[in-house]
């Protein structure tokens, strides 16, 4: 693992990002945000799952003015996310949001942004600068022909211009492509020119069966160079998706720990239980758990033991048997059809939140 990259502190709320503060995880809704019933339920279910920062799409006037509903009824720092209109963010901000994610060379006239960077100046709300490879602006694609790693950082560079110019620093940055060698360059070089925040991800990357792949690589990379101050894993699936996956990516560079790690094997010819079936009972009971457990589910009561030493608490199945384990060290031998039940006595004891 590369040594963090050092990088300026903003807040979102009350949730520092950057200058080594823990990384973020967060997430982006996918109700309709002029639905403020539906979109407070999916918030909910996020905040449950661990999601520390929400972004909410801003697409008009009716929808900026649901922002203040919203806000009153969540407890995670909201992010207004907008494209273009600079009255939108002006009415998000009268609303309440936490931050706003807009491209001030986006917005038109030099007027308009003054008014924005002054709104966000005085409610003291950071500003993230959402670079997409999708959407350059036509002179950078002229220029470098198609959407390279330069070209992201240059139009990164060019926005905050517009912010600097104004004393702004507040700000977050996000160099994001569907493509991951491109947006891990991209990155790359920004990191080594810049200090601001990086909000780091992979853009659309598709559905769970290659999407988390895409995901758990560029992100991966990143964060194991040093690179990233928050994430998000952008799956074309349920957003409390996005957020277990995001803690897994976490989990496995060991950078941060919530909820059950479940550790099992392939399986061999040696197994003689359904490995895949009690795994994922396992999984499913622990899935509400918050504090960091590791758990191994194995197949072979020889090897077990051995393999997964290093799991808080594991299971192992033999011939109508099994052995209940921890920390390697076997601890009783119970009948296979109570294998389960045993291990969630175990966890419950030593976890504050119940399994399901």
């Amino acid at each position: 693992m590369g040594a963090r990259k050092k990088t300026c502190t903003i807040y979102v709320g009350k949730v520092p990002v950057g200058g080594g503060h823990s990384i973020s995880v967060q997430s982006m809704t996918k109700t309709d945000t002029r639905d403020v019933k539906a979109t407070v339920k999916q918030i909910k279910g996020l905040e449950k799952a661990g999601c520390e920062i929400i972004r909410l799409a801003v697409p008009d006037m009716d929808a900026a003015k649901a922002l203040g509903k919203i806000k009153k009824s969540v407890n995670i720092p909201m992010i207004a996310d907008i494209h273009f209109d600079w009255r939108l963010a002006l009415e998000a901000i009268k609303q309440g949001v936490d931050g706003l994610r807009i491209n001030p060379g986006n917005i038109g006239a030099g007027w308009k942004v003054k008014e924005v960077v002054a709104g966000a100046k005085d409610k003291g709300l950071p500003i993230r600068i959402g670079v997409n490879a999708g959407s350059l602006d036509k002179k950078l694609l002229a220029k470098y022909g198609h959407p390279t790693p330069q070209a992201l950082v240059e139009s990164a560079a060019g926005h905050i211009n517009i912010l600097e110019g104004l004393k702004f620093r507040d700000i977050k940055v996000s160099l994001k492509a569907s493509n991951v060698p491109t947006t891990v360059e991209a990155y790359r070089l920004f990191s080594r020119k810049f200090k601001y925040p990086l909000h780091v991800g992979i853009s659309e990357a598709g559905l769970p069966s290659t999407g988390i792949i895409k995901s758990a690589v560029g992100i991966g990379i990143l964060l194991s160079e040093g690179i990233g101050d928050t994430i998000r894993v952008s799956l074309t699936a349920e957003p409390v998706e996005e957020i277990r996956v995001a803690y897994g990516i976490l989990s496995a560079l060991g950078l941060r720990k919530r909820g059950a790690e479940i550790i099992s094997c392939p399986t061999c010819g040696r197994c003689n239980i359904n490995l895949k079936g009690l795994a994922a009972k396992v999984e499913s009971k622990l899935k509400l758990i918050d504090k960091p457990v590791t758990v191994a589910v194995m197949g072979c009561i020889v090897n077990g033991p051995g393999e997964a030493r290093e799991a808080d608490f594991g299971i192992a199945g033999g011939k109508g048997r099994g052995i209940l384990f921890k920390k390697g060290k076997i601890i009783k031998t119970v009948k296979e059809d109570r294998l389960l039940e045993e291990l969630i006595k175990e966890i419950e004891g030593r976890c504050d939140s119940k399994p399901s």
